[in-house]
């Protein structure tokens, strides 16, 4: 409530070195990148001085450059400034909307989990951020961009806002997304079905992350061998999720056949692990 109340505070008052209330910046060559002085980001953006003055010292823009004791921002200031309107309008508070934007610039590793230094680790995940214009996010998702869809997406942090434009997390799932609409599922669905395989997947991650935490990282000395075995684990633990996901794909779809064909109800199936079957005794002979 604090974070909102002081962010609608009216104040068109600058604060010293900032020169918020000195002449407007001159016109700049077309070419080169637009640069405001505060008192014109804060104008462009549609927010007051204080506003802008609170976001930077929440960090929730970059600082500016600084040409003796005058300040300059540029477009990226601007879109940051959409970015956090944007997400203010769909429910978030500033607290979170600086978490979300940390994580979407920093990135998420193992490391991180670790308690490592980030440096040491090259990122797990390979995926290639996709960025998207209104326009294009329709077409791959004709007819499923719903306020409530988007809002799903931007808690499940599939989609970021950075000004006029949506940032996909992931290459990859924007096309398996892409492929599964096409094919009759809907986004709804899909998204459902994206939260579950999340839950899982975080599951399979602390699994692993447990096994180098207690059996490997304690174990070694020096900080550059715990590192190499945290890196030796990468393709150990791709190949156990691909070889497990993909034995359990063909009992299920087998099941499922033999459903089909039979005519019968599907078997119940519970998503716990299984339990190791009981043994029978051997009947006594009477």
């Amino acid at each position: 409530m604090a974070d909102q109340a002081a962010a609608q505070t009216p104040s068109n008052a600058g604060p010293r070195g900032d020169a918020a209330d000195g002449p407007p910046a001159t016109p700049e060559d077309p070419a080169k990148e637009r640069e405001f002085r505060m008192a014109d980001l804060a104008r462009e953006a549609g927010i007051t001085v204080r506003t802008l003055r609170f976001y930077r010292e929440r960090k929730l823009i970059p600082p500016p450059r600084r040409e003796g004791r005058i300040a300059w921002y540029n477009e990226h200031h601007l879109a940051r400034l959409r970015t956090v309107a944007a997400l203010l309008e769909r429910g978030h508070t500033l607290g979170g909307i600086a978490e979300l934007l940390t994580a979407f610039e920093t990135g998420r590793d193992v490391g991180e989990l670790l308690g490592l230094p980030s440096p040491l680790l090259t990122p797990w995940s390979e995926e290639t951020p996709v960025r998207l214009t209104p326009e294009e996010l329709a077409d791959h998702f004709s007819g499923e961009v719903t306020p409530e869809n988007l809002t799903a997406s931007l808690a499940l942090g599939y989609l970021a806002v950075d000004g006029d434009e949506f940032v996909h997390i992931s290459r990859r799932l924007l096309d398996v997304s892409t492929s599964l609409i096409a094919q009759g599922v809907p986004l709804a669905a899909v998204l459902e079905a994206g939260a579950r395989v999340r839950a899982h997947a975080d599951a399979l991650a602390d699994i692993f992350t447990t096994l180098i935490r207690t059996h490997l990282v304690p174990t070694l000395k020096d900080l550059p061998r715990a590192t190499e075995s945290v890196e030796n684990l990468r393709p150990l633990a791709k190949g156990v999720v691909d070889a497990e996901l993909s034995m359990a794909m063909d009992r299920r779809i087998r099941t499922e056949l033999e459903t089909l064909l039979t005519g019968g109800a599907p078997a119940p199936h519970s998503p716990g692990p299984p339990q190791a079957a009981q043994e029978q005794p051997a009947p006594r002979e009477g």
